[in-house]
Protein backbone atom coordinates (compact mmCIF):
# COMPACT_ATOMS: atom_id res chain seq x y z
CA UNK A 1 0.00 0.00 0.00
CA UNK A 2 0.83 3.52 -0.55
CA UNK A 3 -0.20 6.49 0.46
CA UNK A 4 -0.82 9.80 -2.01
CA UNK A 5 -2.55 12.84 -2.67
CA UNK A 6 -6.40 12.88 -3.62
CA UNK A 7 -6.94 14.17 -7.08
CA UNK A 8 -10.64 14.51 -7.20
CA UNK A 9 -11.42 14.48 -10.87
CA UNK A 10 -9.55 10.92 -10.93
CA UNK A 11 -10.84 9.49 -7.87
CA UNK A 12 -14.45 11.29 -6.99
CA UNK A 13 -15.84 8.14 -8.75
CA UNK A 14 -14.22 5.50 -6.72
CA UNK A 15 -14.67 6.88 -3.46
CA UNK A 16 -18.50 8.07 -3.83
CA UNK A 17 -19.47 4.32 -4.23
CA UNK A 18 -18.36 3.54 -0.80
CA UNK A 19 -21.07 5.36 1.10
CA UNK A 20 -24.15 4.07 0.44
CA UNK A 21 -26.56 4.77 3.24
CA UNK A 22 -26.94 8.00 4.73
CA UNK A 23 -26.37 6.43 8.06
CA UNK A 24 -22.75 5.76 6.81
CA UNK A 25 -22.53 8.50 5.77
CA UNK A 26 -22.84 10.84 8.57
CA UNK A 27 -20.74 8.60 10.74
CA UNK A 28 -17.92 9.58 7.89
CA UNK A 29 -18.79 13.51 7.67
CA UNK A 30 -20.84 14.60 10.57
CA UNK A 31 -23.00 16.15 7.71
CA UNK A 32 -20.70 18.63 6.89
CA UNK A 33 -20.63 17.86 3.60
CA UNK A 34 -23.98 18.20 2.60
CA UNK A 35 -25.87 14.29 1.29
CA UNK A 36 -25.71 12.44 -0.60
CA UNK A 37 -22.12 12.78 -1.94
CA UNK A 38 -21.13 15.18 -4.81
CA UNK A 39 -18.08 16.27 -6.46
CA UNK A 40 -18.79 19.85 -6.41
CA UNK A 41 -20.11 19.85 -3.40
CA UNK A 42 -16.72 17.67 -1.69
CA UNK A 43 -14.42 20.08 -4.25
CA UNK A 44 -15.77 23.14 -2.39
CA UNK A 45 -15.43 21.73 1.42
CA UNK A 46 -12.23 20.01 0.58
CA UNK A 47 -11.24 23.73 -0.64
CA UNK A 48 -12.48 25.37 2.19
CA UNK A 49 -10.57 23.02 4.87
CA UNK A 50 -7.28 23.35 3.56
CA UNK A 51 -7.41 27.33 3.48
CA UNK A 52 -8.88 27.31 7.42
CA UNK A 53 -7.02 24.32 8.68
CA UNK A 54 -4.27 23.44 6.05
CA UNK A 55 -6.14 20.16 5.60
CA UNK A 56 -4.89 18.08 2.56
CA UNK A 57 -6.34 15.19 1.32
CA UNK A 58 -4.79 11.45 0.31
CA UNK A 59 -5.81 8.15 -0.79
CA UNK A 60 -4.10 4.75 -0.34
CA UNK A 61 -3.77 2.75 -3.04
CA UNK A 62 -2.98 -1.13 -2.90
CA UNK A 63 -0.24 -2.73 -4.57
CA UNK A 64 -2.80 -3.09 -7.80
CA UNK A 65 -3.14 0.74 -7.87
CA UNK A 66 -6.94 0.46 -6.48
CA UNK A 67 -7.89 3.24 -4.41
CA UNK A 68 -8.91 1.85 -1.18
CA UNK A 69 -8.75 3.98 1.40
CA UNK A 70 -8.86 8.11 2.16
CA UNK A 71 -8.32 10.83 4.49
CA UNK A 72 -7.68 14.09 4.97
CA UNK A 73 -4.19 15.32 7.02
CA UNK A 74 -3.37 18.97 8.83
CA UNK A 75 -1.03 20.09 11.53
CA UNK A 76 -1.54 22.53 14.05
CA UNK A 77 1.52 24.24 14.55
CA UNK A 78 0.92 25.49 18.17
CA UNK A 79 0.36 22.17 19.67
CA UNK A 80 2.34 20.14 17.34
CA UNK A 81 -0.34 17.45 16.77
CA UNK A 82 -1.31 16.16 13.70
CA UNK A 83 -5.16 15.73 12.49
CA UNK A 84 -6.89 12.48 10.80
CA UNK A 85 -10.41 13.90 9.60
CA UNK A 86 -12.95 12.22 6.80
CA UNK A 87 -10.93 8.67 7.49
CA UNK A 88 -13.30 6.25 5.10
CA UNK A 89 -12.28 2.74 3.69
CA UNK A 90 -13.88 1.11 0.48
CA UNK A 91 -16.45 -1.07 1.99
CA UNK A 92 -15.79 -4.04 0.23
CA UNK A 93 -12.66 -4.27 2.00
CA UNK A 94 -13.71 -3.39 5.60
CA UNK A 95 -12.55 -5.36 8.33
CA UNK A 96 -9.81 -6.93 6.41
CA UNK A 97 -6.96 -4.65 7.58
CA UNK A 98 -6.81 -2.18 4.84
CA UNK A 99 -7.96 0.96 7.66
CA UNK A 100 -5.54 -0.45 9.92
CA UNK A 101 -2.56 -0.31 7.83
CA UNK A 102 -3.56 3.10 5.71
CA UNK A 103 -3.80 4.61 9.28
CA UNK A 104 -0.38 3.45 10.38
CA UNK A 105 1.41 4.98 6.93
CA UNK A 106 -0.66 8.05 7.47
CA UNK A 107 0.80 8.13 11.50
CA UNK A 108 3.74 7.15 10.03
CA UNK A 109 4.14 10.10 7.30
CA UNK A 110 3.30 12.69 10.18
CA UNK A 111 5.41 11.66 12.80
CA UNK A 112 8.35 11.97 9.20
CA UNK A 113 8.00 15.96 10.02
CA UNK A 114 9.67 16.29 13.23
CA UNK A 115 7.58 19.05 14.37
CA UNK A 116 4.52 16.58 15.05
CA UNK A 117 4.87 15.07 18.40
CA UNK A 118 1.05 13.24 18.35
CA UNK A 119 -1.86 12.97 15.91
CA UNK A 120 -5.47 12.72 16.74
CA UNK A 121 -8.42 12.07 15.19
CA UNK A 122 -12.55 11.95 16.39
CA UNK A 123 -14.62 9.04 16.21
CA UNK A 124 -18.43 9.08 17.07
CA UNK A 125 -18.21 5.67 19.80
CA UNK A 126 -21.13 3.91 17.87
CA UNK A 127 -18.72 3.34 15.18
CA UNK A 128 -17.17 0.70 17.35
CA UNK A 129 -15.38 -0.78 14.30
CA UNK A 130 -13.39 2.43 12.97
CA UNK A 131 -12.51 2.97 17.03
CA UNK A 132 -11.51 -0.61 16.97
CA UNK A 133 -9.52 0.02 14.44
CA UNK A 134 -7.83 3.01 15.75
CA UNK A 135 -7.15 1.33 18.93
CA UNK A 136 -5.25 -1.09 16.90
CA UNK A 137 -3.25 1.04 15.47
CA UNK A 138 -2.05 2.69 19.05
CA UNK A 139 -4.85 5.30 19.44
CA UNK A 140 -5.83 6.22 23.04
CA UNK A 141 -9.19 7.90 24.29
CA UNK A 142 -8.33 11.65 25.31
CA UNK A 143 -11.81 13.00 25.57
CA UNK A 144 -15.32 11.84 25.73
CA UNK A 145 -18.37 14.45 24.70
CA UNK A 146 -21.75 12.83 25.06
CA UNK A 147 -24.48 13.78 22.76
CA UNK A 148 -21.78 15.96 20.36
CA UNK A 149 -23.76 15.32 16.91
CA UNK A 150 -27.75 14.37 16.28
CA UNK A 151 -28.73 12.32 13.82
CA UNK A 152 -32.38 11.77 13.03
CA UNK A 153 -33.77 10.13 16.11
CA UNK A 154 -29.90 9.15 17.29
CA UNK A 155 -27.36 11.31 19.88
CA UNK A 156 -23.59 10.14 19.24
CA UNK A 157 -20.67 11.00 21.39
CA UNK A 158 -17.33 12.17 20.31
CA UNK A 159 -14.48 10.81 21.39
CA UNK A 160 -11.21 11.88 20.57
CA UNK A 161 -8.23 9.95 20.51
CA UNK A 162 -4.22 10.38 20.33
CA UNK A 163 -1.45 8.91 19.28
CA UNK A 164 2.15 10.24 20.14
CA UNK A 165 5.33 9.63 18.69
Amino acid sequence: MKIRLFNIDDDFDVIKTWITDERTYMMWCANLVPYPLEKEKLRNFLSEIAVKFGDSPFVAVDDEGHVVGFYCYSLNHETHEGMLKFVMVDASVRGKGIGKEMIKLAVRNAFSDQEVIAVQLNVFPENSRAKRCYEGVGFTERQNTLDAFKYKDESWGRCNMLIKR
